[in-house]
């Protein structure tokens, strides 16, 4: 028998092809029970989703206890190699995250701040499961534990994996907030004395480092709410203010002042931001200066 379509169920089915995906959701909590139940949750809805990930998805999150023991699972299965094996490597970074009583509220604001600042992230599963740049942060997080801990050879092992299989090179000595979006990862350079507070937005091939031979304190300080647009490069020991932004390719020799946009090479001040929003929040990266082409 041959199906008959009439005009009107033509129509309703092309209007329903033609809707998107929902959009994403922020979360209403912040508390480490509710993302790791919410997290679950996603979890137990992708084994229907995709049957031919199930085992992944159930082995690293629904096989685990809590937030800690899955995350230190999934960057295991990533960064252990032929010198650490992944229970090594598992049992490394358990060990880092139970010592630091802040690793779960770290991880935890670090989702958070993927799935309000990514427009292409709709759940904690992806950035947890897949982005590069969240799991560069929190091997990171391992490998500035092992650093205090005095055990430098491994930090340095980690910081290595780091580089090979994410493509972003995080020297273990530095100091990173939490809250803090490594988007895409790629290229991403943060030097040994570098500073990042709290809720920094950081895009792909991001420098930021010395700008010569000297020693000591030589490395960017990075001011809470920043938004680092792809390419910037920012060199030296100088501050990069509250609420600024520095645009795309920039290069920054100088102090940039709060709230401010500079742009260039070197860069300059082009703009102000208005100081009740953070651009590493809204992740806008026009900078004001001219209507380009």
């Amino acid at each position: 028998m041959t199906a008959h379509i009439t005009a009107q169920q033509a129509t309703q089915g092309a209007t329903h092809a033609a809707i998107p995906p929902p959009l994403r959701t922020t979360s209403r909590s912040t508390r480490e029970a509710d993302v790791w139940t919410e997290l679950r949750a996603e979890a137990e809805a992708a084994l229907i989703e995709e049957p031919l990930y199930a085992g992944i998805v159930q082995a690293t999150v629904l096989d685990q206890r809590s937030l800690a023991q899955a995350l230190a699972y999934r960057l295991a299965h990533r960064l252990g190699d032929g010198d650490l094996s992944r229970l090594a490597m598992r049992d490394l970074c358990l060990s880092a995250f139970e010592a630091d009583p802040h690793a779960g509220a770290h991880a935890v604001r670090d989702l958070i701040a993927i799935r309000e600042r990514d427009p292409t992230c709709r759940r904690y599963l992806d950035p947890f499961l897949f982005y590069k740049g969240f799991a560069a942060l929190e091997a990171y997080r391992v490998a500035h534990w092992l650093w205090h801990q005095g055990r430098a050879t491994l930090a340095l092992h980690v910081q290595s994996r780091i580089s090979e299989v994410f493509g972003c090179d995080i020297h273990p000595a530095a100091r990173i907030g939490s809250g803090v979006f490594i988007d895409h990862a790629t290229g991403v350079v943060i030097g040994e004395t570098t500073v990042i507070a709290d809720e920094v937005s950081i895009l792909q091939s991001v420098t930021l480092g010395g700008n010569g031979k000297e020693s000591g304190d030589r490395h960017p300080k990075i001011a809470r709410g920043v938004l680092l647009s792809v390419g910037a490069k920012v060199l030296g020991n100088i501050r990069v203010g509250e609420g600024a932004k520095v645009a795309a390719a920039a290069v920054v020799l100088h102090e940039v002042p709060p709230h401010t946009t500079v742009a260039g090479v070197p860069a300059r001040v082009v703009s102000r931001v208005v100081p009740d929003v953070a651009p590493a929040l809204s992740m806008d990266q026009s900078f004001g200066f001219g209507d380009g082409i």
